[in-house]
């Protein structure tokens, strides 16, 4: 196969369409759509892993459309009644499944490439200094997946030349992959089926913890697989006689055999933390992951002042250090505390896009009245926590009036819940200063034990608890 006659196929034939699909299609749902790919550190140009997760949790959709349209390029010789014509050809069948297999593996391959491409201009120019290569097995896989999808739905559709073979395949790659898809319900994503059948699907869940990644196993596991169904596609594309169809399934039985003995049977061995961006890099007493290592900068001299005025108010029982959690915690789920330490979540709202005074305002609140449960973009979280941060911080920098830390909304929620923050905010300022120290350490004491706190002030005298 030499390169005119490629660029002939290419140019003459619907191989490059997949790529196209594949490429086009996932650049409109990223920017046409404000989605949550945008949101938080596990965007999809927000680090190199999630980048890569993102591209991969679009193969939902374009993997059983490039399967079907694989099966419309295989139809090409039964719909122009060439078949028998080129089985008298002396060309061996592979030689000749080898141009139509290698025009669509590089056309979809093409346009994979060029989406992680994009993805990869906008993460390098973005905040992050952090750049590891695992992120590469993840987008291989996903490449892989992608051709090897194309060319077992061509060899299907030369093996069974009907009109409804593409549709079948179609229908039939959704409905698997809709069953196997991802649930970022726990801490880890999880599927309906066990495990290792989950993890055939070349589809993950949407990222939400940019410190989680795949690990070596299902990378292998899935390798396995896919190269099984690689080379069943291959050979029943070359396959002119029964007995070669019946025995071109044998790959991708083998391979399924294998990645099962290979793929991890409890999802918490399938997403594990990446260890080195989660590790801490400091400056003083303020640490941040290694993946966020750009924040520093801001955050540390910001973190020294929040810490001393912290400990200008608390004393001994201030905290001593500013560290982002770098500590996976499902959706919904409490947050596990330190009273000597101010934990940062950059997915969190007081953070996201806190710099200057706003993120000096934001780590005295959170120092003051942690938030156990989370406030961002993903798990919502309501007015009501803020607004009782804001009159803690409020009234840690002695400001005249009650400074919201973020946005009030214009939601009828929002309004009841800040007008009752400024009634609350206008009777703390009307006690004695001990009584309004003990109010402010009940609401201290009140966060610390994750409790509801429905009272924006509770009773005197709480802070000694």
């Amino acid at each position: 196969m030499n390169a005119r006659v490629l660029r002939t196929e290419l140019r003459r034939s619907v191989a490059p369409w997949p790529g196209v699909v594949v490429l086009a299609g996932s650049l409109a749902v990223f920017f046409l759509i404000d989605g949550i790919w945008w949101k938080g550190t596990a965007g999809w140009t927000a680090q190199w892993t999630s980048m890569a997760m993102w591209t991969r949790y679009l193969l939902a959709f374009w993997w059983p459309l490039v399967v079907g349209m694989g099966a419309v390029y295989g139809l090409r010789d039964s719909r122009s009644r060439m078949a028998e014509l080129l089985v008298t050809t002396p060309l061996p069948a592979w030689r000749r499944a080898a141009l139509p297999a290698g025009a669509t593996a590089l056309a979809v391959t093409a346009g994979f490439g060029l989406l992680i491409l994009v993805g990869a201009v906008q993460v390098a120019l973005g905040r992050t200094t952090y750049a590891p290569l695992g992120w590469l097995p993840i987008s291989l896989v996903a490449a892989l997946a992608l051709v090897a999808g194309a060319v077992f739905g061509m060899g299907v559709a030369r093996a069974l030349p009907h009109v409804l073979t593409p549709p079948a395949l179609v229908v039939s790659f959704l409905t698997l992959t809709s069953f196997l898809r991802a649930r970022t319900e726990g801490l880890v994503p999880s599927g309906n089926a066990p495990n290792r059948i989950f993890l055939l699907s070349p589809a993950v869940a949407d990222p939400r913890e940019m410190l989680l990644t795949l690990s070596g196993s299902v990378h292998l596991g899935q390798t396995l697989w896919l190269l099984g169904l690689l080379a069943t596609g291959f050979a029943l594309l070359s396959a002119v006689t029964s007995r070669a169809r019946l025995l071109a399934v044998a790959p991708v039985l083998a391979g399924a055999a294998l990645a099962l003995l290979v793929l991890p049977a409890d999802p918490r061995d399938s997403y594990v933390v990446d260890r080195t961006a989660a590790a801490l890099v400091c400056d003083g007493p303020v640490c941040v992951t290694r993946a966020n290592r750009a924040r520093l900068d801001e955050l540390a001299p910001r973190g020294n002042e929040a810490l001393s005025v912290l400990r200008g108010l608390l004393g001994d029982r201030a905290p001593h250090s500013v560290r982002e959690d770098n500590r996976p915690r499902e959706l919904g789920g409490d947050r596990a505390l330190d009273a000597d330490v101010v934990l940062v979540d950059f997915d969190e709202r007081l953070f996201a896009d806190a710099t200057g005074d706003a993120l000096t305002r934001a780590l005295v609140s959170q120092g003051l009245t942690p938030n156990c449960r989370g406030n961002n973009d993903r798990e919502g979280g309501g007015s009501s926590g803020i607004a009782l941060q804001s009159i803690a911080v409020s009234w840690a920098l002695h400001d005249p009036e009650l400074r919201p830390l973020t946005e009030k909304g214009a939601d009828a929620y929002s309004v009841r819940t800040w007008a009752e923050a400024d009634a609350a905010w206008q009777k703390l300022m009307a006690m004695p200063p001990a009584e309004q120290r003990s109010r402010i350490l009940g609401l201290r004491a009140d966060a610390f034990s994750c409790a509801p706190g429905d009272p924006l002030l509770p009773p005197a005298g709480e802070g000694d608890r």
